[in-house]
């Protein structure tokens, strides 16, 4: 019943500029429109868990909705569901343990964990078992972390590392206990 993430960080560790923009991930050379494996990972998960703030970049993408499996989105200010995503998006709240192991008792055990807060907060708990993560070359001096401050270390296992296109290097990691 692994938690996932799966992500993309400058070499400086930012998954957004200092405007909350990605825009910066779409300067990477891709001329074979390469999804560099992100299909495949889809394939692994069940469902996804995001923040508001990652279902509100993902709705600005202009783009229909990208996620064929269930997203649950943590919010405690969000009150309904965005027009038209009634069905694929579940706004939760609460313990992340006991909202992990609810969907896990309906099924979803198999979990994407995504967005920067969401992430961080996981992390916090001990609550992720992998990490995938692709570093692209470009310092961004400065926009929201990937990683914040632990209570403790955690401890994982480098088990692949992949480059891709020329311009990226995609690490998987493995949480040791």
């Amino acid at each position: 019943m692994p938690n996932i993430v799966y992500i993309a960080t400058s070499l400086d560790g930012f998954i957004a500029d200092k405007n909350n923009q990605i825009d910066w991930l779409h300067d990477v050379p891709n001329p074979e429109g390469s999804d560099f494996g992100f299909a495949a990972f889809m394939d692994r998960v069940d469902a996804l868990i995001m923040g508001r703030n990652t279902l509100e970049i993902v709705l600005n993408f202009g783009i229909d909705w990208p996620y064929s499996k269930p997203v649950f989105v943590l919010s405690n200010t969000l009150k309904k569901v965005p027009e038209g995503l009634e069905g694929k998006v579940f706004l939760v709240n609460g313990e992340l343990s006991e909202l992990v192991q609810s969907l896990n008792q309906k099924g979803f055990e198999k979990l994407y964990i995504d967005g920067g807060k969401t992430i961080q907060s996981f992390l916090q708990k001990d609550l992720i078992d992998e990490l995938i993560i692709t570093t692209i070359p470009i310092l961004l001096g400065g926009g929201i972390p990937l990683f914040s401050e632990l209570s403790a270390p955690l401890k994982f296992k480098h088990v692949g590392c992949e480059r891709l296109a020329d311009h990226m290097v995609k690490n998987t990691f493995i949480r040791t206990r």
